[in-house]
C-alpha cells in the first residue's frame, strides 16, 4: 500500500476542442496545438528528470490522449491504466486507487474542477478550496506524503508555460 515519501503528480489534460452541442463532453479530443504543447511539457518534465511508475487517467478522450502523450515519462516496467474515479469529485475510491498503485510515484491525469479539489483534499483535508489551485491545461502539481485527506504536501505547482520553456 502507501510507502513513506510517495509522490503524486497531478496533470490536467492538454488543450482540447471546444464544447459543442454535437459532441459529448467526454468525447472531446485534443487539438493539434494541445498535442504539440503537451509534448513540450513532457520534454520539460524529462529535463527535470521526472519519471513516473504508474499513470492513472480519466477515461474521457482528452485525458486518455494526454496520458498517451505522457507515456515517455514512465520508468521501465511502469504502467498506465484508466481510472473512472478521475471524472468526478474526489472520493475514497480514487484515494484507494492511488494508494493501491504501491509505487513511489503515481501520476493522475484528469479534469478541472476535480483535480483542484483532489489537490486541496490531499493538502488540507477538504476539497472545497479546489478553485484556489491554478492548474492550467497541461499544468502539473507534485505532492508528497500519504494519499489521505490532509496527508500530502505540495512540492511544486508547474504551469505548462514554465515546463515548455525547459524543453
Amino acid at each position: 500500500m502507501y510507502r513513506r515519501g510517495m509522490e503524486l503528480v497531478v496533470i490536467r489534460h492538454a488543450i482540447a476542442v471546444e464544447r459543442t452541442e454535437e459532441l459529448p463532453d467526454a468525447d472531446r479530443p485534443l487539438t493539434e496545438r494541445g498535442r504539440r504543447r503537451f509534448k513540450q511539457v513532457v520534454r520539460g518534465l524529462r529535463t527535470l528528470d521526472l519519471r513516473i511508475d504508474r499513470i492513472l487517467s480519466s477515461p474521457w478522450r482528452r485525458a486518455a490522449e494526454t496520458a498517451d502523450l505522457a507515456l515517455p515519462l514512465l520508468r521501465a516496467g511502469g504502467s498506465a491504466s484508466v481510472c473512472a474515479h478521475l471524472c468526478q469529485s474526489p472520493r475514497a475510491e480514487l484515494l484507494s486507487a492511488i494508494a493501491e498503485a504501491a509505487v513511489p510515484r503515481v501520476a493522475v491525469i484528469g479534469h478541472e474542477p476535480w483535480l483542484g479539489e483532489l489537490v486541496a483534499l490531499l493538502m488540507t483535508g477538504e476539497s472545497r478550496h479546489g478553485e484556489t489551485i491554478p492548474l492550467k491545461k497541461g499544468g502539473v502539481a507534485i505532492l508528497e506524503g500519504a494519499p489521505t485527506p490532509g496527508g500530502m504536501s505540495l512540492r511544486a505547482l508547474l504551469p505548462p508555460r514554465v515546463l515548455r520553456r525547459l524543453a
